[in-house]
C-alpha cells in the first residue's frame, strides 16, 4: 500500500501520477464496523471494475479546523495504526489530505474535480451522511453531478447497534464514560491503546482516547506475550496517570498494547485483583 500525504503544494504532482481507482471517502477514525463496511464495499467495486482501491482520509479532524480550534477531537487511533489496518483491508493507495481553512473553503464542485476526478476516481463510496465542500454543502446524492457525471456513486446505508448509528463519536462517548464493554459491538474488537512501559510507568502514545478515570480489567500484550491484569486511570494536574495494580513481568517491557475489556466497580476491582494474583 502506498501512503500519500496530500496538500495544495503537491496536489498537482499526484494528480499526474494517479491511476483509475474506486475511492472510499471518510475520516475513518477508529476504523469501526461502519467504516469497514464502506471500505469493503469499495473493494468489491474496485474488483468489478478491475481498478485500484483508494481510501481518502483527512487530517487534522475537520471539526477542529472549521471551529478554529474551539472544538478538539479525541482521536481513537494515530495515522500509523490506521495505515496498518488499511493495509490489511487490501487498500492500494491511502490519501491523507491536509485539512486546513483553504481546503475547507473549496466548493463541492472543486473538491470533486481536484480531489476525485483528477486523482483518478471513477467511482466513490462513502457512508450515507458523508458531506464535502464548503460548509458541508456536498453530499452523496449530488456527487455524480458535482463531478460532471464522471464518477459513479455508492452510498452505504447506516450500520447500527441496537438502533444507534455506529460512529466514531459514539465510541468516544463510551470511552469518556468508561463503558468499554460495549465497544466490541462498534469496533469489532476491544479498544486497544499502544503505550510504552519503562518498568515503572505506562505512557500512552499520542492520538488515543483513554477511558474515564477508574479501574479496568485489561490485557497487556506485546508481539509475543500477554498478561491479564488491572489498570487504574487517575486524573492529575498534568494529565491522566496509568498504574498497573499487579507486577508486570520483565518480558513485557517496551512497547505494548492495553486491551480495555471491562470497567471495574470498587468491589469487582478487588475480586479481579485477587483472582489475577492467584493465577
Amino acid at each position: 500500500m502506498e501512503t500519500i500525504y496530500l496538500n495544495r503544494e503537491n496536489l498537482g504532482i499526484w494528480q499526474e501520477k494517479a491511476k483509475p481507482n474506486v475511492m472510499a471517502l471518510g475520516c475513518f477514525d477508529g476504523l469501526h464496523t461502519g467504516h469497514c463496511k464502506v471500505i469493503n464495499t469499495a473493494f468489491e467495486k474496485a474488483k468489478q471494475k478491475n481498478v485500484k482501491l483508494a481510501v481518502m482520509s483527512f487530517f487534522p479532524h475537520p471539526k477542529t479546523v472549521v471551529t478554529n480550534g474551539k472544538k478538539q477531537v479525541h482521536y481513537l487511533m494515530p495515522l500509523s495504526e490506521k495505515e496498518e489496518k488499511l493495509r490489511s483491508l487490501a487498500v492500494d493507495t491511502f490519501y491523507i489530505v491536509e485539512f486546513d481553512q483553504e481546503f475547507a473553503a473549496l466548493s463541492p464542485e472543486q473538491f470533486a474535480a481536484q480531489y476525485l476526478v483528477q486523482l483518478g476516481a471513477v467511482h466513490a463510496v462513502a457512508g450515507f451522511d458523508f458531506c464535502y465542500g464548503c460548509r458541508g454543502a456536498g453530499n452523496m446524492d449530488r456527487l455524480n453531478s458535482d463531478s460532471g457525471g464522471l464518477i459513479d456513486v455508492t452510498k452505504v446505508a447506516k450500520v447500527g447497534y441496537k438502533g444507534e448509528k455506529i460512529s466514531s463519536t459514539c465510541i468516544r462517548e463510551r470511552l469518556l464514560t468508561g463503558n468499554v464493554e460495549e465497544l466490541p459491538h462498534f469496533l469489532g474488537n476491544f479498544y486497544e491503546v499502544q503505550c510504552d512501559w519503562d518498568g515503572e510507568k505506562l505512557k500512552p502514545l499520542p492520538y488515543y482516547t483513554l477511558p474515564a478515570p477508574g479501574s479496568y480489567a485489561v490485557t497487556l500484550k506485546n508481539e509475543t506475550q500477554s498478561i491479564k491484569t488491572e489498570v487504574t486511570i487517575e486524573e492529575t494536574p498534568i494529565g491522566p496517570s496509568l498504574k498497573c495494580t499487579t507486577a508486570i513481568q520483565p518480558f513485557i517491557k517496551g512497547k505494548l498494547s492495553i486491551v480495555w475489556q471491562r470497567h471495574l466497580e470498587e468491589g469487582n476491582a478487588k475480586t479481579y485483583k485477587e483472582k489475577t494474583l492467584i493465577s
